[in-house]
């Protein structure tokens, strides 16, 4: 019984954060555009699964994975290594990583629009590597006590070069990938990791040592995509070029209803199962190779972990009948029959509405109050933030329509961070990187990526490879702005307040 209640608070969670999304586009669908949705019956029957399955992977999470996560952490604090210290954080990064939702429905695009040259699978082990090695070098630099602007410019600067170099197929989809690494499922365990260690570290402070693992978990995965991207589109070639026409839903079948018989769920099951590999294999290593121990409670980690498998099938499956469809729809109709003023504010309203309701922005601004001890509002940041996500996705769809190359905003974004870097007051820097990485929701990356080539697609001239992409990584990218923006207004305005009454 107290699991199904647990997994009906699940559900309710799921239906919170599809309801600013649902909210805006019956706003505009309705009010705006007055037109019905095509195949409404279908995108209502995906986004029905899409809450079921996100919250069946949660309650998996919480039944199996964390609470052996938990026992890892224990176990390996205990030896009292900076190695298993270290290798703890890349496990943790790479095994929530390679099961993340979001990355996945992004993995799996990207294979069908590039014609099979991008692997999804590979793609995701890239990024996965790319968050483990993110998280091992975060905790070294909590270890270590070095302030973390220097490692994030370093970052960017490397960010930059490797854009150089990058074909311009992949720079989109490698900026979107520093967005899509941290969600619902990695930003509560990464940043209780961080204030933890940083707590129990003397002369370690956990507001500014604790926070930015987030931040690395969103940096790396920008370089070495595009490092990737560099290998495959140097060897490798296409490998159908009929693929990106079919499109295919998770399984292999056709997004739609009529076509779910037995074999085909259990054929996408089996996908996911494949996809979820990864970080069966690494617990279980690290458990029996490592700590050298049997695993407790194994009827639970093993139902867990089954959950986690059928809320993910059930997950991507809703995302192409419902959220990838809906996205793709509003492009269409918004291009077809609202001017550009419309398009601007649906892309506002919906950066601004769904960030305010993300789960792990309301987890991270209120451990930030908690240890700034109300020095840092929740609400205000999270208004900040959301702000930024809102400016940031109305940019992209601008960037899209104008046919600017993505590189040239992104880099005017970094020099605007690191320029505010040195007038925000440092406690803020760490959680304003943080921000970053925490408006991606799993909910709202699968819209916003639908929404972006949804806008290549019906523009002429555009190209959904190299133009779709990007949203995400601006709805990433202005956050930190707004936030610094808002410390650093904060700071002058404190300061001439104590000028004017000495």
């Amino acid at each position: 019984m107290q699991a199904f209640l647990s997994f009906l608070g699940r559900l309710r969670d799921a239906g919170r954060d599809l309801a600013p999304i649902m909210a805006v586009v019956a706003i505009f669908q309705f009010g705006v555009l007055q037109r019905t949705p095509p195949d409404m019956m279908a995108i209502l029957a995906g986004l029905v699964i899409v809450a079921v399955g996100l919250a069946l992977f949660l309650q998996g999470l919480e039944v199996g994975i964390f609470p052996l996560g938990e026992s890892l952490a224990d176990q390996f604090a205990r030896k009292g290594s900076v190695f298993w210290l270290l290798l703890f954080g890349f496990l943790v990064g790479f095994a929530t990583t390679a099961a993340e939702p979001s990355l996945i429905a992004i993995a799996d695009r990207a294979e069908v629009i590039s014609e099979g040259r991008l692997d999804a699978l590979g793609l995701r082990m890239t990024v996965a590597l790319s968050v483990g090695a993110a998280l091992g070098i975060g905790i070294l630099r909590i270890l270590l006590g070095h302030p973390i602007h220097y490692y994030i410019i370093t970052g960017y600067l490397l960010v930059l070069v490797a854009t150089y170099f990058a074909p311009q197929e992949i720079v989109g989809l490698a900026y979107d990938s520093g967005g899509v690494t941290t969600s619902t499922v990695t930003v509560p365990l990464v940043a209780a990791l961080g204030v933890g260690l940083a707590s129990s570290i003397k002369g370690r402070s956990p507001l500014i040592d604790g926070f930015g693992l987030i931040a690395f978990a969103s940096l790396l995965p920008m370089i070495f995509v595009q490092v990737y991207g560099i290998l495959v589109y140097a060897l490798a070639e296409p490998a159908s070029a009929g693929l990106a026409a079919a499109d295919p839903a998770p399984g292999g079948s056709p997004a739609a209803l009529s076509h779910l018989g037995v074999m085909v769920v259990l054929q996408g099951l089996l996908g996911v199962f494949r996809d979820t590999l990864p970080i069966i294999l690494v617990i279980l290593g690290a458990q029996y190779l490592v700590i050298r121990h049997p695993l407790a409670r194994l009827r639970k980690v093993t139902g867990g972990f089954g959950m986690v498998i059928l809320g993910l099938y059930a997950f991507i499956l809703g995302l192409d009948l419902g959220l990838f469809p809906l996205g793709e729809s509003m492009a269409l109709q918004l291009t077809e029959s609202a001017g550009r003023t419309a398009i601007y504010l649906f892309a506002f309203l919906v950066g601004f509405a769904t960030t305010m309701a993300e789960p792990s922005l309301i987890a991270i601004a209120e451990k930030a109050e908690e240890v700034s001890q109300g020095g840092i509002r929740q609400l205000v940041l999270r208004v900040a933030v959301a702000i930024g996500v809102g400016a940031g996705i109305t940019l992209g769809c601008h960037r899209i329509m104008a046919g600017d190359p993505i590189h040239y905003y992104i880099m005017a974004g970094y020099a605007a961070v690191i320029g505010l870097t040195f007038f925000a007051p440092r406690y803020l820097v760490p959680i304003a990187y943080d921000s970053g990485g925490v408006t991606t929701s799993t909910v709202t990356v699968p819209l916003v990526a639908a929404l972006g080539l949804g806008l290549a697609k019906n523009i002429e001239g555009r190209d959904p490879l190299i133009d779709g992409f990007g949203l995400i990584a601006f709805a990433s990218l202005f956050p930190m702005i707004t936030v610094l923006g808002y410390g650093w207004l904060q700071e002058t305005l404190l300061r001439r307040r104590k000028e004017q009454a000495t």
